[in-house]
């Protein structure tokens, strides 16, 4: 039979009266003659409720034991949703990541996928067994310990699932009716998109939407696994939510397909650094040591040369605001360890970072340019840019972050099919 991954979030499941509903649409899909994987998060709120509770009975918390707290709630809901299905007379068996075995790294509270062995789900199916309910966001490490994949990792679950079982599709069900060119509370012209292309989900995804988890949108790409966004509390039908898909299942892709943005940014600029070979390195080593995700990097002619014998730069760079004392420690220890030298650490706390993506930018000059003016004609000045083949990001003040998101939406007629 085929194969059809169905991933349920946690807003999705947040109650019984949820998952009954839930049900109902697996139950929807056996009828149209699949077998059905279906991958589940915890209800809503309870992987925050046990991660409260870890970090108060243990600050200084054993990651594997954090993990074996963090993972309980996905197997609650993989139990209940089990036997709601078994309620409605639909043959249905649940999974913890163990039980399959979902076999991970030992990065605990961060494990990646080494396999999914398909011998003991196979069996099942093919004693008439039509749906695996199985429990996201954990695995097994090569020790035998449970390990969790991160916040979000049952988005990443599921599109494992889909390429191991090679699964026809993967449905993932949320609170939104698909992916928008915008964040519909930011603007009241965002228009839900019918397609779109892996890479440019996997820009939108980096780059601050939070519809799909970064990593499942890689792995998605990477095994060329069909991904539909839909909505788990509307009814839907083959043509419901979001596909995201390869480029060339799409027609005719508009130049730009999205705006992204992310309020939590910082900017952050090393003051007079030495201006040598081997200074970036001495710089962002470090940092990607402490785990800081730099973003934007601009090195600029510093304003203090005259002050300096020696030849000196600045040296800026966007980061999460959560990662700033992390990124402070690091570039202190470094010029206390003799790495590097400046004069000062300027830190900007209040800047947001909005972006512009689209495959179209590929074939089509002019997208900058464009971008540019429409933030001029709103009087917003723009601190940092950054490009990709297919995106183009700004820092800018935070006070103007609706104002710019709304401006570049119009610009491009994002709100024109």
């Amino acid at each position: 039979m085929p194969i059809l991954v169905m991933k349920f979030g946690g807003t999705s499941v947040a109650d019984l009266d949820r998952i009954a509903n839930a049900a109902a649409k697996v139950q929807r899909e056996v009828e149209r003659g699949y077998d059905v994987i279906v991958i589940v998060s915890a209800m809503s709120g309870r992987t925050n409720e046990l991660v409260n509770w870890v970090e108060t009975t243990s600050p200084l918390y054993d990651a594997r034991e954090y993990d074996a707290v963090v993972s309980s709630g996905e197997n609650v809901t993989a139990g209940l949703m089990a036997m709601r299905l078994q309620e409605m007379g639909v043959s249905a068996r649940s999974w913890q990541g163990w039980q399959v075995p979902i076999n991970t790294t030992s990065a605990h509270g961060a494990a990646r996928f080494e396999s999914i062995p398909r011998d003991n789900l196979d069996a099942k199916f093919s004693e008439g067994f039509k749906v695996a309910v199985i429990a996201g966001f954990q695995g097994l490490s090569p020790e035998g310990r449970i390990t969790t994949l991160g916040r979000g990792g049952s988005d990443t679950t599921a599109v494992a699932f889909a390429a191991a079982f090679e699964a026809e599709r993967c449905d993932i069900y949320t609170d939104v009716d698909g992916i928008y060119t915008t964040d519909p509370r930011v603007s009241d012209k965002a228009r839900k998109l019918d397609r779109i292309a892996f890479e440019e989900m996997l820009e939108l995804a980096s780059l601050g939407a939070k519809v799909l988890q970064t990593r499942s949108v890689e792995l998605a790409m990477r095994y060329k696994v069909p991904l539909r966004v839909l909505s788990s509390f509307e009814e839907t039908d083959d043509n419901s939510g979001t596909l995201v898909c390869d480029e060339d299942q799409i027609m005719e892709s508009k130049v730009v397909s999205g705006v992204a943005f992310s309020r939590d940014e910082a900017k952050m600029t090393l003051v007079t650094v030495e201006d040598r070979p081997g200074i970036a390195s001495a710089i962002f080593g470090p940092l990607a040591d402490a785990g800081v995700n730099v973003d934007m990097i601009v090195q600029n002619i510093s304003e203090h040369q005259a002050q300096h014998a020696e030849k000196v730069t600045d040296m800026t760079f966007s980061c999460p605001i959560n990662q700033v004392a992390r990124a402070r420690k690091a570039m202190e220890d470094a010029r206390a360890a003799g790495l590097i030298s400046f004069d000062d650490l300027v830190v900007d706390q209040d800047v947001a970072k909005i972006s512009v993506v689209g495959i179209g930018m590929r074939s089509h000059a002019g997208v900058a340019a464009q971008m540019f003016k429409a933030l001029a004609a709103e009087n917003v000045n723009i601190k940092v840019i950054a490009t990709s083949e297919i995106k183009i990001s700004v820092l800018v003040d935070r006070k103007y972050l609706e104002l710019a998101v709304q401006a570049l939406h119009d610009v491009f007629d994002l709100d024109k099919a």
